[in-house]
């Protein structure tokens, strides 16, 4: 199999000769072009030979769109520093419009996506991340939760008026995400889908009708991926998303196993190592976690993945034995298919 047949086989639950698997992360210092960015994607995904790419840019550029403004720390393993935000006031909801997403931060993101298409020449699928519109909401607001949940109890009207502008403009934004070549969206819901910081209901009102306009957009894409965030996540609550992949921390409190994800959903499930792991455990302890997930899953409707983006200074080694534990049980299967 190809990279793109192995993608498309294991999101439809098909038979894969290994299953698929890509690892993502911020590169603070090239993400602030769409050269730098797509040189930083591409690299990594040579580096590793990873079967598919989930596009990861600076979080900050969905809020610079809305005005707020940034700086980049200078430190490779720091993001983003915070210079103005919009969302200070209730009142200021009322300044959240519908953006040209051909123009500023989504002009600079689509023509990454772009350069990335040419790079990997139909290679293999590649994704683009999109936050989900209370997300961005809650960025425009210096990610302070409690402003936005203040809106919801004080200013609910207002609020929706202001989703509705994001939705609208990131359903045209994830529009021009495919016909700029990328294969769907990795829509996440970042601080929002965890019960830790909203209730169901909340989300029910806040969060659900908006995602959906956006993941609407998007329909007929051969890859869209909804991450949910956090432990104590709402799996349940949008585990019916029309998605073809939900990835999640699986071994975070309160959230399903990969075992329970697909009983419990019709999607396929990614993930399977933890940030933490892999970012500060040994190659073997990566390795663990990479056999339990096969193990789980057998191997079918199932994208090897991390639970989250991972940092910089994730070492290289780590990386390298999630692919040699792949191909360890390839082998093996492919073995056992053979006797």
């Amino acid at each position: 199999m190809n990279k793109r047949e192995r993608v498309m086989a294991a999101l439809a639950g098909q038979p894969v000769d290994r299953v698929p698997v890509s690892f993502w992360g911020h590169d603070f210092l090239r993400e602030w072009s769409a050269q730098g960015l797509a040189d930083a994607m591409l690299e990594s995904f040579r580096r590793y030979d990873w079967d598919y790419m989930k596009v990861n840019p600076r979080a900050t550029y969905y809020a610079e769109a809305w005005g707020c403004r940034y700086q980049p720390s200078g430190d490779a393993a720091r993001g983003p520093e915070t210079v103005d935000t919009v969302l200070k006031s209730a009142a200021d909801l009322e300044k959240i419009k519908p953006v040209d997403v051909g123009q500023g931060p989504f002009a600079e993101q689509l023509e990454a996506l772009r350069l990335i298409g040419r790079g990997l020449g139909g290679e293999a699928p590649f994704i683009q991340t999109v936050f989900s519109p209370l997300a961005v909401i809650g960025r425009i607001a210096n990610s302070d939760l409690e402003v936005v949940r203040s809106h919801m109890r004080e200013a609910p009207q207002t609020l929706h008026g202001a989703l509705t502008a994001v939705s609208d403009t990131l359903a045209a934004y994830g529009r021009a995400c495919l016909e700029a070549g990328a294969s769907g969206i990795f829509f996440a819901t970042v601080e929002w889908g965890t019960y830790d910081n909203a209730t169901a209901e909340q989300y029910l009102e806040f969060g659900r009708p908006y995602d959906l306009r956006v993941l609407e957009a998007v329909q007929g894409a051969e890859m869209n991926v909804l991450h949910v965030c956090r432990p104590h996540n709402m799996f349940d609550l949008l585990a019916d998303y029309p998605v073809h992949a939900i990835n999640w921390a699986a071994g975070e409190p309160g959230n399903p196993s990969l075992k329970e994800g697909l009983a419990r959903s019709e999607r396929a499930v990614m993930g399977g190592v933890s940030v933490s792991t892999v970012a500060q455990g040994a190659p073997d302890r990566v390795a663990a976690e990479v056999r339990q997930a096969l193990s789980e899953t057998a191997g079918r409707r199932f994208l090897l993945a991390p639970s989250c983006s991972i940092p910089p200074e994730t070492p290289e080694a780590n990386l390298r034995a999630v692919g040699s534990t792949l191909d360890v049980w390839a082998q093996s299967r492919a073995g056992e298919e053979k006797r």
